[in-house]
């Protein structure tokens, strides 16, 4: 849980895990009005997210993507149909049944709390970073992982356009903004902006944008598994 400095409130925060696609699911709320968003649930976990919202008595406002999955479904649906909650994702990804569009520089609003969104397109075209400044936390989908990056080798990717999202919208945070991401493959949890700033094999260090971009486009990776 976070302490609110202002208010002596705490947010909850949970940090959930799907082990078959190495997805972390987060749910957020403010614990005094009981609101809570929930990022980048998958498909075959929403009874689990369901059970803890109902445990912790919240009322869920929004299921939010930080992009369009390749590797699961996204549980946003079944969300809306179990907990009376609104879908959320990127304008550009133009997802139908989508009830917001989100566009670089919205607010979304759970009790006192608020997430900024900044665009971070790279990893796909409608690639969102989700950030709340009272927190010092920001939520970084696949754009930016732990020690790593997302591909850039399909739905409308680009390794240049992910090194300005990342430089400019990310590590433009001050540098004691903890990170969470939409993946990890080696049981770690967070991170944060000093961190990645300097051990960031791809992005790190003085690692320049012609790095960085040939680096990407010769990875040669598969496709993802689901």
């Amino acid at each position: 849980q976070y302490e609110n400095q202002a208010s002596g409130e705490n947010m909850i925060f949970r940090q959930l895990f799907d082990a078959k696609s190495s997805t972390y699911t987060y749910l957020l709320a403010d614990e005094q009005s009981k609101t809570a968003v929930l990022i980048d649930p998958v498909f075959e976990q929403v009874n689990r997210d369901v059970a803890l919202i109902n445990e912790l008595g919240l009322n869920l406002a929004y299921a939010l993507d930080t992009h369009c999955h390749a590797d699961h479904v996204t549980g946003s649906w079944l969300l809306k149909h179990k907990a009376n909650c609104k879908i959320a994702s990127a304008k550009s990804i133009h997802a139908k049944n989508s009830d917001i569009g989100l566009v670089n520089g919205d607010i979304i609003n759970f009790g006192q709390y608020e997430l900024e969104v900044r665009a971070t397109p790279g990893h796909t075209e409608g690639c969102l970073t989700y950030v709340c400044h009272t927190q010092k936390i920001a939520f970084t989908g696949d754009a930016l992982l732990i020690r790593g990056c997302g591909r850039c080798d399909f739905q409308q990717g680009s390794a240049s356009q992910l090194f300005d999202s990342i430089h400019q919208q990310i590590f433009s945070l001050s540098d004691d903004f903890q990170l969470y991401p939409g993946h990890d493959y080696s049981g770690r949890c967070s991170t944060s902006v000093s961190e990645e700033k300097q051990f960031n094999a791809r992005l790190g260090g003085n690692a320049s944008r012609e790095d960085f971009v040939g680096y990407m486009n010769n990875m040669s990776l598969p496709h993802p598994k689901f």
